[in-house]
């Protein structure tokens, strides 16, 4: 394979612009429309852009849908499927990237956002490399933008995989080191608590309430005290759990009616994740039962969750596994593969028949106001995404 080399000035320039622009999560519609306007200025047909809508299937309501752009390509060859999430986390709202040095920081107090608009501009680059080339003898290649990948990656999860057609190699664009090929991914599920308690007058007869906060902190503590939080290590497996999120209460002098929680479990194995969640319930069961006031009433437990995505494995010789590999050792690079305890795109990209490889874009930081952007990595990371799709067949 042929490596391509790609103006790092205009790639640093692109990224700067691109990240200026605010995304969180259901409000990606700028970012999208700045990113049809690059392509379409390298030439482009406006024609060549479609959005699947996802947005109306989403739990979030958002303004856009996942962005699927079909390059020009008849070429013989595999069929390339370039892709990253177009939206950032609240941190990162208000980014002012400048360049420092040898990497891209934000002028603000906030988080860069190169999560993932370093993604996004490494498969721009790559994508505006191939129009101005001017060669339509190449094979097919397919870029997709998602939404929505920050809140559980609902973007790909509601994909309209038609859309896309028959993929024969996938690289998903995200954070860390462009060396990192991340060839598998853990399971994640979400739940929601809801406890119902009794009011009273907490100065006057607590004892005729049931405190929503009491049965929360009953099964927290049980769960801790158990190891059934944080990391969790069994004999029937391995994964972690968090209770996250508490809501509740309005006054000292009230014994508190309510409560509501958020909570998660993680497991490469999906078995043992329904397991961590199955003993998340029946603490907070468990607790609603024990705690009562003077007539013996007890509160209730509305349980709720949901399979945020499942766990996947590329295979050892997985074809994008072995491209990415061959590109990064020409460069000079030394790849390294990995398998995530977070979600990915590629989770639902799997699940959806497309195997992606994940290879990062320099990213540093990622989720907190000390974000930064490695140039090296990043301008290696087009590098890379431009020479899987100017490859001749």
């Amino acid at each position: 394979m042929n490596l391509v080399e790609v103006n790092s000035s205009d790639a640093v320039d692109r990224f700067l612009d691109l990240t200026a622009i605010e995304g969180r999560s259901g409000d990606e519609r700028a970012v999208a429309d700045r990113i049809s306007q690059i392509l379409i200025e390298a030439g482009l047909e406006e024609s060549a852009i479609t959005f699947d809508g996802a947005e109306s299937r989403t739990r979030l309501s958002g303004n856009c849908g996942n962005m699927i752009v079909q390059l020009p390509g008849s070429g013989d060859g595999p069929t390339t499927l370039l892709s990253a999430h177009m939206d950032t986390v609240p941190v990162c709202l208000g980014s002012r990237p400048v360049l420092d040095g040898d990497f891209v920081i934000s002028d603000s107090e906030t988080g860069l956002g190169a999560d993932d608009r370093a993604g996004c501009c490494a498969i721009l680059t790559a994508a505006v490399e191939r129009l101005r080339s001017g060669r339509t003898d190449l094979p097919p290649a397919i870029l997709l933008f998602t939404v929505q990948e920050e809140v559980g990656l609902e973007g790909a999860r509601h994909l309209n995989v038609g859309g896309l057609g028959q993929i024969d190699r996938a690289f998903n664009f995200d954070g860390g080191s462009v060396d990192k090929l991340t060839m598998g991914a853990i399971g994640g599920e979400r739940m929601e608590v809801r406890i119902q308690g009794h009011p009273s007058h907490a100065g006057v007869a607590p004892e005729n309430g049931v405190s929503a906060i009491v049965i929360a902190a009953k099964a927290i503590a049980h769960l801790q005290e158990n190891a059934w939080l944080g990391k969790v290590e069994k004999r029937e497996g391995t994964g972690t759990s968090n209770v996250g999120v508490i809501q509740g209460g309005e006054a000292t002098n009230v014994v508190t009616p309510e409560v509501f929680l958020k909570a998660e479990a993680r497991s490469h194995d999906a078995a043992f994740r329904t397991e961590i969640v199955r003993h998340i319930r029946d603490a907070f069961d468990a607790a609603c039962s024990e705690v009562k006031n003077a007539a013996g009433q007890t509160g209730s437990v509305q349980f709720d969750s949901h399979v945020d995505y499942e766990s996947f494995r590329l295979g050892e010789d997985d074809a994008s596994v072995a491209v990415a590999e061959k590109v990064l050792k020409e460069m000079g690079r030394t790849p390294f593969r990995e398998v995530a305890n977070g979600g990915l795109d590629a989770n639902w990209l799997s699940r959806h028949g497309i195997q992606a490889v994940t290879i990062g874009c320099g990213q540093v930081n990622i989720h907190t106001a000390d974000e930064k952007l490695d140039v090296a990595d990043y301008v290696a990371a087009c590098c890379l995404a431009a020479s899987v799709i100017c490859e001749e067949g």
